[in-house]
C-alpha cells in the first residue's frame, strides 16, 4: 500500500510508490534490449532531471507515414469508384508516389533522425534565455554485445555543441533473466550528462 503524505495545503495525497516494476526483456534480442536501455535514458532525462521532450522528430516521420498511407487508401476508394483500366492513370500515380514517399522516409530516418531517440529541452528557470537542447541517439549493432549512447548538448545562447559517449557491454546492466538493472545503468547516464554541464560552467 502506497504511504500518505499531508501537503502544504493540508490535503493528504498519496505519494509516488518509488519501486516501479522492473523492465524484463529478452536479453538475446537486440532491439528489444536497445529499446529498453533507450526508454531508461528517457526516464531520467524526463523523472530525474525534469526536462520537457520535444517530439519534432518523431511527428515528422509520422506526417511522412501518414501521407503514404493516405495515398494508398486514395487509390483504393477510386478504384472502387472507376474500376480498371478506368483508374490506371491514378492507379499508377499513387504507387509511385506511395514508393517516393518510402524513399523519402529512408532518407529522413537515416540522414535526420541518424538514431536519435530523444530530445530533450532543458527549461530556463526564469523563463528569460531560450531553451538548451539535449539530444540522445543509440546503437547496438546485431550479433554486437556493445550499447554505444551519444548525448549532444546544445546550449541556445551561444549555439554551441558538445557531446560525450558510453560504450559499454549489455551485460554490465542486465542480469541473467533479463532484468535491466536500472540503479546501475542510471549513474553511468547521469555522469556523462554531468561531465557536458560542467564543460558549459567551466567556460
Amino acid at each position: 500500500m502506497a504511504s500518505k503524505k499531508v501537503d502544504s495545503t493540508g490535503d493528504s495525497t498519496s505519494s509516488k510508490v518509488e519501486d516501479e516494476k522492473p523492465i524484463k526483456v529478452d536479453k538475446w534480442d537486440g532491439s528489444a534490449v536497445k529499446n529498453a536501455l533507450d526508454d531508461a535514458v528517457k526516464k531520467v532525462f524526463t523523472e530525474k532531471y525534469k526536462y520537457v521532450e520535444n517530439h519534432w522528430l518523431m511527428d515528422g516521420r509520422l506526417i511522412i507515414c501518414t501521407v503514404a498511407v493516405g495515398a494508398a487508401m486514395f487509390v483504393l476508394l477510386w478504384d472502387y469508384l472507376y474500376p480498371f483500366p478506368e483508374s490506371r492513370p491514378i492507379l499508377i500515380c499513387c504507387v509511385l508516389s506511395y514508393f517516393v514517399l518510402m524513399g523519402v522516409l529512408t532518407l529522413y530516418t537515416t540522414f535526420l533522425e541518424k538514431g536519435i531517440f530523444l530530445i530533450a529541452l532543458m527549461k530556463d528557470p526564469a523563463g528569460v534565455d531560450p531553451d538548451n537542447t539535449w539530444t540522445a541517439s543509440s546503437s547496438l549493432k546485431r550479433f554486437d554485445d556493445t550499447y554505444h549512447l551519444v548525448l549532444e548538448f546544445t546550449d541556445a545562447k551561444t549555439k554551441s555543441t558538445r557531446n560525450a559517449k558510453l560504450s559499454k557491454s549489455i551485460s554490465c546492466w542486465f542480469d541473467e533473466n533479463g532484468t535491466l538493472l536500472f540503479d546501475l545503468f542510471e549513474p553511468e547516464v547521469c555522469k556523462i550528462h554531468n561531465s557536458l554541464l560542467a564543460e558549459k560552467k567551466n567556460k
